[in-house]
């Protein structure tokens, strides 16, 4: 019989789910930038850039290698330490604050990325106000976060988090209250200065691709370098209601 492998966050030597997200996520997520600079008409070289909830830093050097001066910040002084040593080269800023209490004086960055943050914090109010509070007037905040539906409680309190065969969280990561609606999330960001541009929902292209993407690396078979390709997340058309993960963008106010 195999031994159930040890999962744990921030961790090098174990299934680290908040890092199999971040990778499988990268490309979604820099493909959905991608669009918001655009729209805004935001240049990211000569622009400052603020990922909060960077864990290892892999979003971070992303935004980076498009031009941004960037910090990372994380909650986790493990995760901080992970970041720093994969850096690259890249002279990204790391450090360790929680998003309710972001050491930047106002007015600070161009861009906030907000990540594996909104879907696990009791104070999303905090989070989104210290956000706006250090973003430009006009500046860009960018997230990504979890809806609630009873698909994405099947998936991330059933199949990552409780299910034994899938499980790549640990126990109490995630709780129904703390994943919300995009609706939701559009009340506090008016509540936090900041004007909403909608959100666009992202998936695996195959349910069960992603299934044994994740069974294969809690065998130790595959790698997490090897899971973006087989997991492959795609944007969904605009306007598509998201039934589990979804990006979003809002504008800081005047």
């Amino acid at each position: 019989m195999t031994a159930a492998p040890l999962i744990a966050l921030d961790s090098a030597s174990a299934v680290d789910g908040r890092h199999i997200r971040a990778v499988t996520f990268q490309s979604v997520r820099m493909e959905y930038l991608g669009r918001v600079l655009g729209e805004l008409d935001l240049a990211a070289a000569g622009s400052r850039a603020l990922v909060v909830g960077s864990g290892r830093g892999v979003l971070a050097r992303g935004l980076s290698r498009l031009g941004f001066e960037v910090v990372a910040v994380d909650p986790s002084r493990a995760a901080t330490a992970l970041a720093t040593d994969a850096d690259e080269g890249l002279g990204i800023t790391y450090g360790t604050t929680p998003a309710t209490e972001l050491d930047f004086p106002d007015g600070s960055f161009d861009l906030v990325y907000c990540a594996d943050t909104l879907e696990i914090t009791e104070k999303p109010d905090a989070v989104l106000a210290e956000a706006a509070r250090v973003l430009r007037p006009g500046g860009a905040f960018v997230y990504d976060t979890v809806n609630r539906t009873p698909v994405s409680r099947l998936i991330y309190l059933g199949a990552f988090q409780a299910f034994p065969g899938t499980r790549i969280m640990p126990p109490g990561r995630y709780a129904a209250q703390r994943l919300r609606r995009p609706d939701e999330l559009a009340e506090a960001f008016g509540r936090a200065g900041l004007s909403t541009r909608g959100v666009t929902g992202f998936k695996p292209r195959n349910v069960r691709s992603l299934v044994r993407a994740t069974r294969g690396r809690r065998r130790g078979t595959l790698t997490d370098e090897q899971l973006p390709e087989l997991v492959d997340m795609e944007l969904e058309p605009e306007g598509t209601k998201p039934l589990v993960t979804y990006l979003g963008h809002a504008v800081r106010r005047a």
